[in-house]
């Protein structure tokens, strides 16, 4: 018999097993295909990126439910929950050693404020896409108590029961560490901060004297030594 013939024969049967039921080797068939919103650069698109953090940094914090005992000037925290070192949104900021991040043991206050800097801050991210990220300094001791100057600095009056957290506003040069002067304050972003938090619930918002900085009266109060931090206070539960 030829090649010609013995090709034609070999061609036959395969063609009448794959009709009685043998399936040949198959292309496994293609996935659906995903949906990424992307930017110019062909990655995920800035959003979507922040999204993701948000996610990851929520998750991965301690959540208890927290108890603020006493008054911010003379309490003490239960179930405190620690802030992360940064996110996404915003860095912790050390007032004593002028250093990013702040050491834990000052990171930590009640689920309530930790939540409510989350989700004010991620607000203004997402209105001010292309502004630097907030610096977060002090909250309070792990389990809350005096935080005064002998634990370095100036110390705070409050920021005792979990309820306090400093804020530094936003510098025009966009470096995240805390403003050294008025001057290098960007009053636009700052104002927008302050206003989040009034709008959030702050019970007090101090702002330095010389910032120039305003809101609704008995709210928003001047207090020396705040010309770069605001300084958030949320009411008891």
């Amino acid at each position: 018999m030829s090649l010609v013939a013995i090709a034609a024969l070999l061609a036959g049967a395969a063609w009448v097993a794959t009709r009685t039921g043998t399936t040949p080797a198959a292309v496994a068939p293609a996935s659906a295909p995903q949906i990424v919103v992307r930017d110019g650069a062909g990655g995920p698109s800035r959003c979507a990126r922040r999204r993701a953090g948000r996610h990851r940094l929520g998750a991965g914090i301690v959540w208890h439910r927290s108890r603020a005992i006493g008054l911010p000037y003379a309490g003490r925290l239960a179930g405190g929950v620690r802030l992360p070192r940064e996110g996404v949104d915003f860095f912790t900021w050390d007032p004593v050693l002028r250093r990013s991040p702040d050491r834990p043991w000052r990171r930590y206050g009640t689920d309530r404020l930790v939540r409510t800097l989350l989700a004010v801050i991620g607000a203004y991210a997402a209105a001010h896409p292309h502004a630097p990220r907030v610096g977060i300094g002090d909250l309070s001791r792990p389990h809350g108590g005096d935080f005064g100057p002998e634990f370095g600095g100036i110390g705070h009056a409050s920021h005792q029961n979990g309820l306090d957290a400093d804020v530094y506003y936003p510098r025009l040069d966009r470096r995240e560490r805390a403003p050294r002067t008025v001057g290098q304050i960007d009053h636009r972003l700052a104002q927008d901060l302050v206003d989040r938090f009034v709008r959030a619930g702050a019970q007090i918002v101090f702002v330095g004297p010389s910032t120039g900085l305003h809101g609704p009266p008995g709210v928003v109060q001047v207090l020396v030594h705040h010309d770069d931090h605001l300084h958030v206070r949320l009411p008891p539960a």
